[in-house]
């Protein structure tokens, strides 16, 4: 089927803008928290996955960290346990802990693997106790239960990864008994931003960006300005309180570029980084 001057212009347009940026990330890597709607919804899967191939393709370095909210709460649902959350950290019981783990490490992550693979990328797991690449220890706050901080990741395998393939990176972290931690996917996914010293870091959600006062998305700002808008406590709250902090914990360790994105907006990831306007909020150091 021919296709029309309108639609042939169009295209020409949006590739000839994607090129500069190509250019500028080729040989990059970039770290990218999944997660939201663009998980559970199947064409945005689709689209991500396949987003993520391009980037692999073109010369990105794509790091893939995923959350898995909505499937531990169908396990958990089925198994009659309550989830209750603490400043948008799920408090994860003792009997909820291998629950969390076996959906992350053996659901979800496959899951993604295999849609990337579908897509002709080649995806490597990184999950599970076999691995146990992610080392941590119990959060201090004990209100929280089986919630893990990072104590360290062994880089060598995430580079080894990157090197041909496309990381997938569950956030389960092992303590030194080998007992699995839940982990906030944003914090494994900053941690990893700043450790592989990534051009930057991009957090996928279910809203379209950070918000002022008022409700209007906020489409730059600097870290002076987040750390003003997170002591605010009017401004931020529930899961997009752990997402800033962590982005403001990477970028005062040296990653550049932050940003939130809005999952549910088709192709979100390539209009973040490969046109000037974006679909989200960019936050920089």
């Amino acid at each position: 089927m021919a296709i029309s001057k309108k639609s042939a212009e169009n295209i020409s347009k949006v590739l000839s803008e994607a090129l500069p940026y190509i250019q500028k990330f080729s040989g990059k890597t970039i770290v990218i928290k999944y997660g939201g709607s663009a998980m559970n919804e199947t064409y945005l899967r689709k689209s991500f996955a396949r987003d993520i191939v391009l980037m692999k393709t073109v010369g990105i370095n794509p790091i893939i960290v995923h959350g898995g909210g909505p499937q531990i709460k169908k396990e958990l649902d089925k198994k009659n346990i309550k989830s209750t959350f603490l400043n948008g950290v799920r408090i994860t019981s003792t009997e909820m802990i291998n629950s969390v783990q076996k959906v992350l490490d053996n659901q979800v992550n496959k899951e993604i693997v295999d849609l990337i693979n579908s897509w002709g990328g080649k995806a490597q797991a990184l999950s599970g106790k076999r691995s146990s690449f992610i080392k941590a220890k119990k959060i201090s706050d004990k209100r929280l239960g089986e919630v893990g901080e990072i104590v360290n990741i062994q880089k060598k395998i995430i580079l080894n990864a990157a090197k041909n393939k496309i990381p997938v990176i569950s956030p389960i972290g092992w303590d030194k008994e080998h007992k699995p931690l839940n982990i906030n996917g944003d914090n494994v996914a900053c941690f990893l931003a700043s450790a592989l010293k990534a051009e930057k870091i991009i957090l996928m959600t279910d809203v379209s960006g950070i918000r002022d006062h008022s409700g209007k998305k906020i489409s730059e700002m600097s870290l002076k300005e987040a750390n003003k808008i997170i002591k605010d406590k009017n401004s931020i709250k529930g899961g997009m309180l752990p997402k800033l902090s962590s982005i403001i914990n990477c970028l005062n360790k040296g990653v550049s570029n932050a940003h939130v994105v809005d999952g549910r907006v088709p192709h979100a990831v390539l209009l973040e980084i490969l046109t000037s306007k974006g679909v989200g909020t960019l936050i920089s150091s």
